[in-house]
């Protein structure tokens, strides 16, 4: 993939993620999903470890597709993702993101 493509896929990844409500999560997938990349879940997940030199993008927000915090081991400290999020009053027990179905907010939801 060529520098301007990942540079114009990486953005993609950065509006929707800040759009992401607070208190809620996404995930890597249906952030690919939403912007037409349905294959492509892993690469948001290399966006969001490439977040952190970006302004408020939400990284901590986006988890996989079963509510595990697969991220986490990218921000600093050990538990900075998981403080974040509860933060926000989102439950997080072993990694895993609690009433995962009842928070999750889907990106095709934006109204363009």
């Amino acid at each position: 993939m060529a520098k301007k493509d990942k540079t114009n896929f990486f953005e993609k990844v950065y509006a929707i993620a800040r759009q992401i409500p607070e208190g809620r999560i996404t995930s890597y997938g249906a952030i690919a999903k939403c912007i037409g990349s349905p294959q492509s879940a892993r690469m948001v997940g290399w966006a969001m470890n490439a977040s952190h030199n970006q302004e408020d993008v939400p990284a901590h927000r986006v988890v996989n597709r079963k509510g595990l915090l697969t991220g986490k081991h990218h921000f600093e400290g050990t538990n900075l993702m998981q403080q974040l999020l509860e933060n926000e009053g989102i439950v997080v027990i072993e990694n895993q993101i609690q009433n995962f179905e009842e928070i999750f907010w889907d990106p095709s939801s934006i109204k363009s």
